[in-house]
């Protein structure tokens, strides 16, 4: 019987050992979710800021959290600062990653348990998020992640900056954004205003550069954070795009595109100047721009009617010159900007083209291009003349052309028919001869244009006369080219009966203009200027002229005044 007994509380004993789960001797660690970069990995002596849930092996009853107390545990790896089974467990360990880290009591509190909340020999089980990791040897990371093919700059300290960034955690959760602001973050690098390692990490960089810049805690807010959404000891990370950069010290920057053979002159102060421009920032973002407009810009310079910058870098210019010109804010808008079209302390970028200039004080501009060796009769007030003419502005856009009708222009100098700068350029030409004429807009169309024809545009022409009629004076329709006949109406009563109708007069005034000693004005129906001499001398109009009636223009102008005296 004893026996038996002894037996059964040995089978007892076996049965017990074996149904008991045998004691952990080391950490057991489940990486139950880990991400897919892991660019950096928990070591020794690194400081890192996590989240956990505490609880029980036992039961799963929780002791601790730090979910719960809203606010990340923050310690150094490896040192003893944690639990020796927390040590090991965080090591290898992932920003992001999710663990599941059960530690045995001689690795956690062991038999004595702690302040009433971790039993003796308890088996803890943590389930831990990590966030964050850093070392006090971290140094600023620079990633670029896109770079313009061409920078003639780069960002160094005492620049002001304009840039675009997303700022996250290491965790990837967002803090802040510029973007969401829709405005960019504007400062001095270099001059304590940003976080030191921002103002590190923004050193080098190119406009239209875009870069990863990872910044360890105590280098951007440390022990403190800042607000509620950077926590302390946070890494940062921000993703950043510098759209403009300037110093205090720049000046204007020109940069001369083309410019056109044989410039002859530049613009000075005092010049009106008509050009195009395309308006951008640095970053290539277009803001305005005179060709959407279809008109150009039309100024002063040196007046002050433009940004101070555009004044200065409008002088010296040839018509037809392109530059490109970048101007610093300080000479441009300045800190204000102008709303809902240039930000605050924005380089302003103008593509220009010059298409003229003049002066207030410009004459006509005339080059005799071709001219015949004979020339017996040149133009002058009153001729009728038939000319060919190109008509264009000073970049080549033909606006009027003769060649666009059947047959050439005709007009009579001195009768303001054409607008003053043509009228003195067909003046003194001969028949054949061809010139270039530049007509300043106070000669031409003045600011308001005309047709085609721009506000305040210097028009060019090239001309050539075809035909000239030498004419006669305002209020005349006939002139003697030398002494008239003396008697005159004897010379005119050609069959000497004393009287003179309309026939004989025609045939008279006729072989006058044959033999050159008189002229007809021009331009006009013959038979109808005879006809309306005729009925200017016949006074009584019974149809014919008798020698009392007779009187030449002079004459009737001398017994005019006579009687205006009277």
């Amino acid at each position: 019987m004893d026996l038996i007994v002894s037996s059964l509380v040995f089978f007892l004993c076996v049965v017990n050992v074996t149904c008991s789960p045998s004691p952990l001797e080391d950490v057991v660690v489940d990486r139950y979710e880990i991400p897919t970069v892991c660019p950096r990995e928990v070591q020794t002596e690194d400081f890192i800021r996590y989240h956990f849930n505490g609880t029980f092996h036992a039961d799963g009853k929780k002791f601790d959290s730090s979910h719960d107390r809203g606010k990340a545990f923050i310690s150094q790896v490896g040192l003893g600062r944690l639990i020796t089974g927390m040590d090991r467990g965080l090591q290898g360990m992932c920003v992001n990653e999710r663990r599941r880290i059960t530690i045995p009591p001689h690795l956690a509190y062991g038999s004595i348990g702690t302040g009433g909340i971790i039993p003796p020999d308890a088996v803890l089980v943590y389930d831990v998020l990590l966030l964050d990791i850093w070392s006090s040897e971290d140094k600023v990371q620079i990633r670029t992640l896109s770079k313009p093919a061409s920078c003639n700059r780069t960002t160094v300290a005492s620049d002001f900056v304009r840039y675009h960034y997303n700022g996250t955690l290491l965790s990837g959760a967002g803090f802040d954004s510029s973007y969401s602001r829709n405005a960019t973050y504007d400062t001095y690098l270099g001059q304590g205003y940003l976080i030191k390692g921002m103002d590190e990490g923004l050193l080098g960089m190119c406009v239209g550069e875009r870069r990863i810049i990872i910044i360890p805690p105590f280098l951007a807010y440390g022990e403190n954070g800042s607000g509620t959404k950077i926590p302390p000891q946070a890494t940062l990370v921000f993703e950043v795009l510098m759209v403009d950069v300037f110093n205090p010290k720049d000046d204007l920057i020109v940069e001369v595109k083309e410019v056109p053979k044989g410039c002859i002159r530049r613009t000075v102060t005092g010049d009106y100047i008509r050009y195009h421009y395309n308006g951008t920032f640095q970053d290539g973002k277009a803001f305005d721009s005179s060709y959407q407009r279809n008109s150009t810009y039309n100024t002063y310079i040196g007046k002050g009617y433009v940004i101070r910058g555009m004044d200065k870098a409008l002088h010296g210019l040839c018509m037809g010159e392109k530059r490109k010109i970048t101007i610093p804010p300080h000479m441009a808008y300045g800190e204000d900007g102008v709303e809902n079209l240039i930000p605050a302390s924005a380089v302003l970028v103008f593509d220009i083209h010059v298409i003229d200039f003049h002066n207030p004080k410009d004459h006509v501009q005339i080059k005799v291009t071709d001219k015949p060796q004979e020339c017996n009769a040149t133009s002058e007030a009153d001729d009728l003349i038939h000319y060919r003419y190109n008509c264009s502005l000073m970049d080549g856009t033909l606006l009027y052309s003769s060649d666009h009708y059947e047959s050439p222009s005709v007009t009579t100098l001195g009768t303001n028919k054409v607008i003053p700068g043509l009228e003195k350029g067909l003046s003194g030409m001969c028949v054949g001869e061809r010139r270039e004429v530049v007509v300043p807009p106070h000669w031409g169309h003045g600011e308001d244009g005309a047709g085609e024809v721009p506000r305040s545009a210097v028009l060019f022409f090239e001309l050539e006369l075809v035909e000239l009629q030498k004419g006669v004076p305002e209020g005349y329709m006939f002139v003697w080219l030398g002494d008239s006949p003396d008697p005159l109406f004897a010379a005119m009563d050609l069959n000497g009966d004393k009287e003179v109708p309309l026939e004989e007069f025609a045939a008279f005034i006729g072989d006058q203009v044959k033999e050159g000693k008189g002229r007809l004005r021009p331009g006009m129906d013959a038979d109808s200027i005879i006809e309306d001499m005729f009925n200017n001398q016949d006074r009584n109009n019974d149809g014919k002229i008798v020698e009392d009636e007779l009187k030449l223009k002079v004459d009737e102008a001398s017994e005019q005044v006579k009687r205006d005296e009277l």
